[in-house]
């Protein structure tokens, strides 16, 4: 028995490489496992559930929704790119909401499971935005609009965001260290998988005499990935 773990696929129809390496592994890799969690920022972008009108969306929720009926059960958890998902689309891949962060018991292993962006905390402007992002009254306005101009607009969200990227250092958009030790104490000491910050590795910290695992998933830009865990442990594996 095997579980499986995906993040920052970032889906998106003019991708044609990734798309087929996704499907593939939905439809070969994924039903040997005995659960699939997508960890956030499935999709580049989602400005609500009217997107499932688009062909290629709805295929990506089939998918899911086939994998299913192979009795894989799919957990889904919001990332910063998709967090306007909402239960149209669960409904129609067929999986089950969870919250960030979740704890798991992973074949005897407390392990918790998040998207990651919340241990970034040295990225103080995008802290104050995921602030902003979430507040329902934040989303009633957005999801009120007409699809294409929500469109529009997060195109531009994502271009200030490419150019705010471009002044900040690498550490800064990385993992705080002091906050994922604050993290690992208030959850008393468990094993962390996340994405979020396209850094995928495999780190050990020591917290107050605990040795802690902290696995860090690929992202999908230019080849996929996902991390396998079992009874004996993880590994991340390359497409």
């Amino acid at each position: 028995m095997h579980t499986l773990f995906i993040s920052d696929l970032h889906l998106c129809a003019d991708r044609p490489h990734i798309n087929r390496q996704f499907f593939d592994f939905v439809e070969k890799t994924a039903p040997q496992a005995e659960t699939l969690y997508i960890l956030g920022d499935l999709f580049e972008s989602w400005v609500g559930d009217d997107e499932l009108a688009d062909p290629f969306n709805a295929a990506v929720a089939d998918a899911f929704r086939q994998l299913g009926g192979k009795n894989v059960p799919v957990y889904f958890m919001h990332g910063n790119r998709d967090l306007l998902i909402g239960q149209k689309f669960t409904d129609r891949c067929g999986a089950q909401l969870i919250p960030d962060p979740t704890l798991l018991d992973l074949y005897g292993t407390r392990t918790l499971v998040m998207h990651g962006d919340t241990l970034c905390t040295d990225d103080i402007d995008y802290q104050k935005f995921r602030i902003h992002a979430r507040n329902p009254d934040t989303q009633e306005k957005f999801l009120a609009q007409p699809l294409a101009v929500r469109k529009q607009q997060m195109l531009g969200m994502r271009a200030e965001s490419t150019r705010s990227k471009q002044t900040k250092t690498e550490d800064i958009m990385d993992v705080t260290t002091a906050t994922v030790e604050q993290v690992l104490r208030e959850q008393r000491y468990p094993r962390i998988i996340h994405g979020h910050t396209h850094r995928p590795a495999h780190h050990v910290h020591s917290v107050d005499g605990h040795s802690c695992e902290r696995w860090v998933l690929n992202d999908w830009y230019r080849r996929g990935g996902y991390l396998r865990c079992d009874a004996s442990g993880c590994q991340l594996i390359n497409l």
